[in-house]
């Protein structure tokens, strides 16, 4: 077989195929981005739990897991918390700070660190908080992005970024 000739190279037919095959199949299969949904369990009779969990960047392009949470109690309260997962070892939250929350509209608004209830037998890890986002959740506006401003114990803040459809998905929780 002759060799097809690009910019002066020289290159096999198969090889050009092959290529050619990658690249294609690269747009054809490629999944689109994915985007959590609502999760419903029954902790036990009468307690239901519906969640949301998020992949969500922060400045230096690591990934944290958030996940908002509501919890309705069998005698009809609920509870609306995010909690946010950091790669163990990387971080180690103060808690004695709030979580800040800023749009990109520049509103900012404050939710109370509650990791203190996440178990009752053993304390939150470090590189885990827990934040009583109910009084904040409603006053977001659902298409506009939002920054979570994260306090640790080196004084080095984190900052995620979360996307609107986040935040769509998140006030849903308010309507279950």
């Amino acid at each position: 077989m002759n060799s097809i000739c690009f910019n002066g190279l020289k290159i096999h037919p198969l090889r050009w195929l092959l290529a050619a095959l990658i690249c294609v199949s690269l747009v054809v299969w490629s999944p689109l981005p994915a985007f959590a949904s609502l999760t419903q369990i029954e902790e036990y009779p009468g307690q239901m739990l519906y969640q949301s969990r998020q992949t969500l960047q922060d400045q230096n392009g690591n990934s944290w897991q958030a996940i908002a949470f509501k919890r309705i109690h069998p005698e009809g309260s609920s509870s609306v918390s995010l909690r946010v997962v950091g790669f163990p070892g990387a971080v180690e939250f103060d808690r004695t700070q709030p979580l800040t929350l800023t749009t990109s509209m520049g509103e900012t608004l404050t939710a109370k660190d509650i990791s203190s209830e996440i178990s009752q037998d053993t304390p939150a890890p470090a590189n885990v908080a827990e934040y009583d986002i109910q009084l904040a959740l409603p006053q977001l506006q659902a298409k506009i992005p939002l920054q979570l401003t994260l306090p640790t114990i080196d004084g080095k803040s984190v900052s995620l970024s979360v996307p609107s459809t986040a935040i769509q998905e998140w006030q849903t929780l308010i309507s279950h």
